[in-house]
């Protein structure tokens, strides 16, 4: 090693180096090179949803029994085409599939726009919001944090109204909003959430809701009627039920001896056996039987009981509550009603849509998908930084020193 005279050195008067880039691997630098897309508000969004087509399509998270309700309908419905129309049609009209097929197709298309409809979620405020929300409520001054106040009073057609604030989305909610706990979020008019549609009902797909239950209760009704007169009008002569039961439809679309020799195939039965012919439309007739009979009055007490809702412009939630009817033991009314039944029914159901506020198709603010794109990468602080550009400066000084 030679020696060398050391001399101060000024250290602006040395370039300043550029630190290496810490070692990666190809696939991390390709990742970290390409340009991240803009995201979509539905990819953050906080409440339990979920989305579907680039979030054109919204559900809830826990879809509930909507399956079974769409099974039920397809199935019992697919039986009474296949099973009964044929026979209805030769004894009496063709008109009868069709009307069936169109109250079939009613009630699954308003089933699907209450299930996949946005009911009328409220955004929650940003922090800002909430901070300017808290500032109004605490004008006092005091730094200390203090919790808001759960009800502020509002009038609303000479009549004092409460609204709660809700912690979770951190805003006082509109009236005759209320928080789903299923769904996480404020929904505005909110009326119940269904499990059999598996989805909120609110301002937005109440509607749908209330023309679904109410065709549902016409298809039912048609359904049930029309099996009752295939099964009467093969039970003429004093021949009784349980013979217009055994009296095979099935003979449409099966034949009897094809089914004994698909059994003698796999050795069920020998295919000399005399097996009596047991109807293959025994079953789908006792099923649709079954199942109309016992969904028909609870699907017509529901039609009748929002009947009633749209008439009195009144929400499920606030029936039960008894917000309106004075159970409460003080004189108050229904500030939302016109005192008309007819105007009430065309407020609610032949309104213009309202559109939906949360915007989930819109994309981020640029500042924040920045901020979101970055968020896995650290940069050091300008502390940090300078100290790097002193340890690599005295570095190429020793460097050349002993060189």
């Amino acid at each position: 090693m030679t020696s060398c005279e050391y001399q101060q050195i000024d250290p602006q008067a040395l370039p300043t180096p550029t630190p290496a880039p810490p070692p990666h691997h190809g696939n991390d630098r390709d990742k970290r090179e390409e340009p991240k897309r803009p995201r979509r508000k539905w990819q953050v969004f906080p409440g339990k949803n979920r989305f579907y087509c680039d979030g054109r399509i919204m559900v809830a998270r826990q879809s509930g029994v909507l399956p079974l309700t769409l099974g039920l309908i397809v199935i019992t419905s697919g039986l009474f085409f296949i099973f009964d129309c044929p026979f209805l049609v030769k004894h009496l009209t063709s008109c009868i599939p069709v009307i069936g097929g169109g109250l079939f197709v009613f009630v699954v298309i308003t089933l699907l726009q209450t299930s996949l409809t946005d009911p009328g979620i409220l955004p929650r405020a940003t922090p800002d919001e909430a901070a300017d929300i808290e500032k109004q409520i605490d004008n006092t001054g005091n730094a200390s944090y203090r919790p808001p106040p759960r009800t502020k009073e509002v009038l609303i057609n000479q009549q004092v109204v409460k609204l709660k604030y809700c912690f979770s989305c951190k805003m006082f909610r509109p009236p005759r909003t209320s928080h789903c706990s299923l769904c996480d979020n404020c929904v505005e008019r909110f009326d119940h959430h269904c499990p059999w549609v598996g989805n909120c009902v609110g301002k937005r797909n109440y509607r749908f809701f209330y023309t679904f239950i109410v065709s549902l209760s016409f298809l039912t009704a048609f359904i049930f009627g029309c099996v009752t007169t295939h099964l009467a009008l093969r039970a003429q002569g004093g021949k009784g039920l349980v013979f217009a039961l055994q009296e095979s439809p099935g003979r449409y679309p099966f034949n009897h001896k094809r089914v004994l020799k698909f059994l003698s195939v796999f050795s069920l039965i020998s295919p000399s056996s005399n097996v009596p012919m047991l109807s293959l439309t025994q079953p789908p007739t006792a099923v649709e039987l079954v199942i109309c009979f016992f969904s028909v009055w609870s699907i017509l007490g529901l039609s009748g009981f929002h009947t009633y809702l749209v008439a009195s412009n009144l929400t499920t939630n606030e029936d039960i509550k008894g917000s309106w009817s004075g159970k409460s033991g003080e004189g108050v009314t229904n500030p939302y009603s016109h005192k008309n039944i007819f105007i009430n029914c065309c407020s609610v159901l032949c309104g213009p849509m309202p559109p939906s506020l949360i915007d989930r198709r819109g994309f981020l603010p640029t500042d924040e998908s920045v901020q979101t794109a970055g968020a896995g990468i650290e940069l050091p602080p300008l502390a940090a930084k300078s100290e790097i550009n002193v340890e690599v400066k005295c570095l190429d000084f020793a460097v050349s020193c002993t060189g």
